[in-house]
């Protein structure tokens, strides 16, 4: 038996360790608290719980309990599974790609080219300008 690197804590619906949900009913009396977990690497459908450095129970994930499932191959299968994800994702761009776009909501440009405006010149004797209008001096 191996013990897992770090402590894990109980919730309601067990103890999460390797991305799988262990449960055991003993162990809705320790809700809250934090336990250590060891495993046997060879077969990750079961593992031991110990509260406070004394065997508190055995946990068994129920999707792996019928079968002896190592970590290695649960690592296995997941990688495999993301790659082939990648890999749908892959095709799927590939194919949005090769649709040909839509134009229709492109906005239009413009007829007439933008006015070339001219730089204003600024009388430096000129008192300066500010935002008010004074339409007697405009």
């Amino acid at each position: 038996m191996l013990t897992a690197a770090a402590t894990r804590k109980v919730q309601r619906d067990g103890v999460q360790f390797a991305s799988t949900r262990y449960i055991s009913p003993v162990l809705a009396a320790y809700v809250g608290e934090h336990v250590t977990v060891r495993f046997n690497p060879r077969d990750v459908g079961e593992i031991q719980i110990y509260f406070n450095d004394e065997y508190l129970c055995r946990a068994i994930a129920p999707e792996f309990a019928a079968s002896s499932v190592s970590l290695q191959e649960r690592q296995a299968a997941r990688s495999q599974r993301r790659r082939d994800l990648k890999q749908q994702l892959r095709q799927r761009r590939s194919l949005a790609d090769a649709i040909p776009s839509d134009t229709r909501y492109v906005p239009r440009e413009p007829a007439d080219p933008e006015p070339v405006t001219t730089p204003i010149i600024v009388d430096e004797k000129a008192p300066p300008r500010h935002g008010l209008r004074l339409y007697a001096t405009d």
